[in-house]
């Protein structure tokens, strides 16, 4: 210890030493990480949803979309992890009116929902969003992964008709992390729905 300490030669050799196993070990790590974030989208995008199996059985044409590997949350925050357009993403929300009734809606998750024009396209009087605590009774999903695909019973449901400007649509799958992609021709083989504007105007 003491010669190493004396010798500049040795002192130079360790530290010369020390820094090529240093970058060894990180690109190691990182090679590392690559890889097992690769075998995680893997082993996602294998994963089938309800939904998925649904769009399966009727022989819908649609793609998967998965974000389970992420720490995105918000609508907004997905669309931008996996490279999507934010008008082209939709979320689902589900909605009670003054008759008791629920009905669905789709908008794009950059926008929000019209209540009075949502309303009016129903016939109802008034809406509004069904409690939390009600969403998994009613529909069988939870919040954030809420799908217009699967739900326990079939509800009137209305799409923003900004998405007529897209060849496809993307919501979810009906679990927290994944998502589907399809044209509204083949929506349709799966539930029918109308479109409308239903989003808030915006200055």
């Amino acid at each position: 210890m003491d010669k190493y300490r004396k010798s500049p030669a040795l002192r130079w050799a360790f530290s010369a030493t020390t820094k090529v196993f240093s970058k060894s070990m990180t690109g190691l790590l990182r090679k590392e990480k690559v890889k097992t974030n690769y075998i995680y989208r893997v082993m996602n995008m294998a994963y089938k949803t309800n939904v998925m199996r649904i769009l399966d059985k009727a022989k819908v044409e649609y793609k998967s979309h998965t974000y389970a590997n992420t720490n995105a949350i918000s609508g907004i925050e997905v669309a931008s992890v996996l490279n999507q357009n934010p008008k082209q993403v939709f979320k689902t929300l589900v909605t009670v009116g003054k008759t008791n009734k629920y009905y669905v809606f789709l908008v794009p998750v950059a926008d929000e929902l019209d209540f009075k024009k949502a309303a009016d396209c129903v016939n109802e009087k008034a809406i509004e969003m069904l409690k939390a605590t009600d969403l998994l009774p009613i529909t069988g999903y939870i919040h954030g992964g809420c799908s217009p695909i699967g739900m326990k019973k079939k509800f009137t449901t209305t799409i923003d008709e900004s998405a007529t400007n897209f060849e496809t649509i993307i919501f979810s799958a009906g679990k927290i992390g994944y998502q589907v992609e399809m044209s509204l021709e083949e929506l349709k083989k799966t539930f029918r729905f109308g479109l409308a504007d239903i989003i808030c105007s915006k200055l």
